[in-house]
């Protein structure tokens, strides 16, 4: 055993109140001559001992004093001889007392060190989780991004950059079976703060006729860049403009960033 394990064990404790046996005090008697600091582990010990002692001593005023001495002086007081009392067993008890106050706390302190790691440990074990599920929401994110990318059956249309922004580019993935379309916007800027993304389907003719099929929300945070939208019926190109939030009814074309023929 260390010195820092004697010292958190509570034998300083017993040690001082004289009631380990005697190997157990010799021990600790020899190791305090060799280490410093077990030596002043206990001085501090036996400090907190008397000055507790101290706290429990009754305080006799000077006017109760002088009438005790008063009483003493009185002629023909006879005086009774007592026996005087070995105060043994009454160190005894205090020691025992007072040891049992220190191994009270001592046994508390360490129930609130387990209590506190327990907390800790909680703690962690929920960070632990989040950072699972995370780490799997985006594993999956990632399998659905490369199925998507990988599916045969997907028509890909390329976007590319326009004036307001030459080297843009994006490209859409059109399910003409099932009509599901995902747009890859890995290609464009990160949108202004209170400014969106808008996906339009075009008809070419007989007139140009866009029609809104998705806006790409969460730009930012998304880490695949790729958005599902709206299908698309029987598009014949697609564009993407940046609109204020939440949309325009009509394409803003002086922010038409990309444009793609099927």
């Amino acid at each position: 055993m260390n010195i820092t394990d004697i010292i958190d064990s509570g034998d300083l404790e017993l040690y001082v109140y004289g009631v380990l046996s005697d190997e157990e005090m010799e021990q600790i008697a020899d190791m305090s001559q060799k280490h410093p600091n077990l030596k002043r582990e206990i001085i501090a010990i036996e400090n907190g001992v008397r000055n507790l002692a101290a706290s429990f001593s009754p305080h006799i005023s000077s006017d109760l004093h002088q009438k005790i001495k008063n009483q003493l002086e009185v002629k023909e007081t006879k005086v009774v001889k007592m026996k005087s009392k070995s105060n043994a067993a009454s160190y005894l008890g205090w020691a025992a007392a007072i040891a049992l106050l220190f191994l009270i706390g001592y046994q508390y302190q360490k129930q609130t060190a387990y209590q506190n790691q327990i907390v800790t440990i909680e703690k962690e074990k929920g960070k632990l989780n989040e950072a699972v599920t995370a780490s799997e929401n985006k594993a999956r994110e990632t399998k659905e991004a490369l199925d998507i990318v990988r599916d045969a059956k997907n028509t890909v249309v390329t976007l590319g950059g326009q004036a307001v922004a030459p080297t843009s580019y994006a490209k859409v993935y059109w399910n003409k079976e099932t009509q599901v379309v995902y747009v890859d916007a890995a290609g464009l800027p990160e949108p202004p703060d209170g400014m969106v993304y808008q996906v339009w389907s075009l008809k070419l003719s007989p007139t140009l006729t866009p029609t809104s099929i998705g806006l790409l929300e969460n730009f930012k945070s998304d880490a695949n860049k790729i958005f599902a939208v709206s299908n698309t019926g029987d598009a014949e190109a697609f564009g993407i403009t940046l609109e204020p939030a939440g949309g325009s009814a009509t394409p803003t074309m002086e922010q038409l960033y990309t444009l793609g023929k099927v």
